[in-house]
């Protein structure tokens, strides 16, 4: 705009009614506003997210490490602790209908409150879901504990975007602190970004998540490993030339192996069905129990009774807890170990402690049955045991969630990217084959041409 044009502007400008003039400026001070809260807000959420990202760690370290020592002592005295699972899991319920009314639905709420169907995450959730959690896991409740640390990051998060300005600041930081705690429990911040990002899905990715989503992840991941939480991981390199099967896996005499890559697809097709199997028959067994035993406190003490006669009955808590005393035996000395019937216990003993109604997460327990999985399978495709086992560990989470990209990079970031492309396809195919099926209930999935 040249001199004339701003001197025309001010005449007319000079003409409007006082009232006028004022309505005008309101307008452009809310224009103004607009455009610097615009360019503002993805810089906050980034600095937001490394400031949560750190506190996230700090507590999903402390939260790990006290299901460690947990389940340490449950290990140690099985006969004192199982057959006390079904009181442990009335204590659950009991404290849930007392003080933690409005978030008993766990990872179900926070997918309700990132689709938009809620407005209310109460802070209760953290200290409910870890405490019921740590409960859980010393009583011998087959669960994992992915979904506690996903909930004490999304319930902090939420709640502090509600002082945030900025347009869809709920949903980002939700995703966000959900990003930052599944890096500070498994360490494995690209997953977790990718995890996030993914499984909130509603026709699109949330792009706009992205960068406050990654610096928290990596933040948390950073903090909780400074404090000395153990990361589960893996050196596959290693394990397979031992074995004397190079990580150079899809190549023969420089050109594509097409034989190993058609193992690696029909291996796929069996982790998808088993993945998504699971998440079938967990959402039509959660349904199942709480048609048949309304009362939340009776369905957990009664099938808590069972679960304990169960858990001691095999092997005497070979199949309690988390499920990485398996993942040890996969890809330590002891692979050979692994029976062909450890992945069918597992994967049922968790559907029936999860329909219960125990706390904590599937994630690991998923990562076990995918492993032994492996193991049972491996010997039909001649693939060497790690190998086998690693792959059946990534594609059946990526099955039984839903989600591509998060299981390949998890798997990147535990066992190396040396053999990024065989999970790849595997978590590809596991993911096409699974029919439509997610742990998620709240997930909603359209797919865009």
């Amino acid at each position: 705009m040249n001199f004339s044009d701003f001197s025309k502007a001010s005449q007319q400008f000079n003409q409007f009614s006082p009232e006028m003039k004022e309505q005008m400026m309101k307008m452009a001070k809310a224009r103004i506003k607009e455009k610097l809260l615009k360019w503002l807000a993805t810089p906050t959420f980034v600095v937001i997210g490394i400031t949560l990202g750190a506190v996230i760690g700090a507590l999903t370290a402390c939260f790990g490490d006290i299901s460690d020592r947990l389940s340490a002592i449950r290990d140690a005295n099985p006969l004192y602790f199982i057959p006390a699972l079904a009181l442990g899991g009335a204590a659950i319920a009991f404290a849930y209908k007392k003080w933690g009314r409005w978030t008993e639905r766990g990872m179900d709420q926070v997918f309700a409150v990132g689709l938009n169907k809620e407005t209310d995450f109460p802070l209760v959730a953290i200290p409910m879901a870890a405490v019921s959690t740590w409960i859980t896991q010393l009583f011998g409740g087959s669960a994992g504990r992915e979904g506690a640390a996903m909930q004490i990051g999304s319930a902090l998060s939420y709640n502090i975007s509600k002082k945030l300005p900025f347009e869809n600041a709920a949903h980002i930081m939700l995703v966000t602190g959900m990003a930052a705690g599944f890096a500070g429990i498994f360490q494995a911040p690209m997953a977790a970004t990718a995890f996030a990002l993914e499984v909130l899905l509603v026709g699109h990715l949330e792009l706009s998540a992205l960068f406050p989503a990654a610096a928290a992840a990596f933040t948390a991941c950073k903090v909780s490993s400074m404090l000395g939480f153990h990361k589960f991981s893996v050196d596959l390199n290693s394990l397979l030339d031992a074995s004397g099967f190079s990580a150079s896996v899809f190549t023969n005499e420089g050109t594509l192996d097409g034989n190993f890559l058609l193992k690696l697809a029909l291996m796929g097709v069996l982790f998808g069905i088993v993945g998504g199997g699971f998440a079938k028959l967990l959402g039509l067994s959660q349904n199942f129990f709480a048609k048949k035993f309304p009362n939340s406190i009776k369905r957990i003490a009664i099938m808590g009774v069972g679960l304990s006669a169960l858990l001691l009955v095999f092997f005497q808590g070979r199949y309690a807890g988390l499920g990485t005393n398996l993942l040890d035996m996969c890809f330590g000395v002891n692979a050979a170990g692994i029976a062909g019937y450890d992945w069918v216990i597992k994967f049922a003993l968790t559907i029936l402690t999860l329909s219960a109604g125990f706390v904590g997460g599937v994630v690991t327990p998923l990562f076990a049955i995918g492993a032994t999985f492996g193991i049972f399978v491996a010997g039909m495709f001649g693939v060497p045991l790690p190998l086998a086992a690693a792959l059946g560990f990534a594609a059946v989470f990526a099955s039984a969630s839903n989600t591509l990209w998060a299981p390949i990079l998890i798997a990147g970031e535990i066992f190396g990217f040396n053999c990024l492309p065989a999970f790849f396809i595997v978590c590809t195919v596991a993911y096409i084959c699974n029919g439509g099926q997610s742990i998620y209930k709240q997930k909603k999935i359209r797919i865009k041409i």
